[in-house]
């Protein structure tokens, strides 16, 4: 009975970042992000519950990778194209079949193609997780951006927009520009060779884990601070503290 409670964890991901598409598609980006976040939850658990009974399966790690394409892949890709769109319509409102003057006709609909440049994050994001099902040595370190970092990095954006209302902000996120080199920083990210530590702790010592509990002490200062603008400011602390933890 207890080799399914891993995997039982791992469908609960799959439900939420079910419903997170739902209300991603929907243009709700508040309750996707609510929902993504959870799956992300049952993500980081499902993986700590086989460690701790020691039921780790091909199986097991077959089913996380599908749940992440869908909760940390295929979530943010759509909230990019949301992005993109809002970027076109100057605002949360968006109108995609009367925004560009020269739209394309796709089976017979009237479709602005620069919104779908968002789901680059999700081909991104399932290459990278297929890169990771074959790796055998990231089980300490990660090589390239977690994919649930990526998703929470991307779906950052709209919550800043929601919860900062700051014009400064607002002109840089909703910028098409912008936009398209988070989305092509985001695919470098994912798939790059860089080495970052994973927060998977083997044992409760702070000497063993010093890294990483000053990375969440760090983290939870900036998300009180800063809420969710502190968002971006983490995931470059991650990678420059992972760069600097391996040249010592």
């Amino acid at each position: 009975m207890k080799r399914h409670i891993s995997n039982l964890i791992t469908l609960m991901n799959v439900f939420c970042g079910c419903v997170a598409v739902v209300f991603a598609v929907l243009n709700q980006l508040e309750l996707a992000a609510t929902f993504m976040f959870l799956g992300i939850i049952f993500d980081f658990f499902d993986g700590l519950a086989a460690r701790i009974l020691d039921v780790k399966s091909d199986l097991g790690l077959q089913l996380d990778s599908l749940a992440d394409v869908i909760t940390s892949g295929l979530v943010p890709g759509i909230v990019m194209f949301q992005l993109l769109g809002m970027s076109m319509s100057g605002g949360w409102n968006i109108d995609l079949s009367s925004e560009m003057a020269d739209s394309t006709f796709w089976v017979g609909l009237k479709v602005a193609p620069l919104p779908f440049i968002g789901f680059l994050i999700t081909m991104a994001s399932a290459y990278r997780l297929a890169k990771f099902n074959l790796d055998e040595d990231q089980q300490d370190s990660f090589v390239g951006l977690p994919t649930p970092a990526n998703a929470l990095l991307i779906v950052s954006l709209p919550l800043i927009l929601l919860y900062h209302n700051n014009d400064f902000l607002n002109g840089i996120i909703l910028n098409q520009w912008f936009l398209i080199g988070m989305t092509l920083l985001s695919c470098y990210l994912l798939n790059s060779k860089i080495e970052l530590f994973a927060l998977k702790f083997k044992n409760w010592s702070f000497k063993d884990n010093a890294l990483r509990y000053i990375f969440i002490i760090i983290s939870l200062v900036l998300l009180v601070t800063m809420q969710f603008l502190a968002v971006p400011i983490i995931i470059v602390f991650y990678i420059v503290s992972s760069l600097l933890a391996k040249e010592e």
